[in-house]
């Protein structure tokens, strides 16, 4: 799998992790532009559903976030948060 590929079938699976976390519609999510702030109005993570997101991230790729992004930067958007994933699945 080539590093596009993978990245494309990280942002699938956080998409789907992300519209649980946040209860919401799957097909919605998955439609969404990757630069939608997960804490917007479009997605509107709460403090609780990040820190679900989070837990869920860590279990399925092994990536604890909090701890590697002490900003939380990567927690921007659906993008910044693959792309943070993805590399750290890359250099693992």
């Amino acid at each position: 799998m080539t590093d596009i590929q993978e990245r494309a079938a990280v942002e699938r699976e956080l998409r789907s992790l992300i519209a649980q976390a946040a209860r919401l519609d799957e097909a919605v999510v998955a439609e969404l532009p990757a630069d939608t702030d997960l804490f917007g109005p479009e997605i509107g993570l709460t403090s609780l559903a990040g820190v679900t997101l989070l837990g869920t991230v860590d279990k399925r790729y092994g990536v604890d976030v909090a701890a590697l992004d002490l900003s939380l930067d990567s927690l921007q958007s659906i993008a910044t948060l693959t792309d943070f994933v993805a590399a750290h699945l890359q250099s693992h």
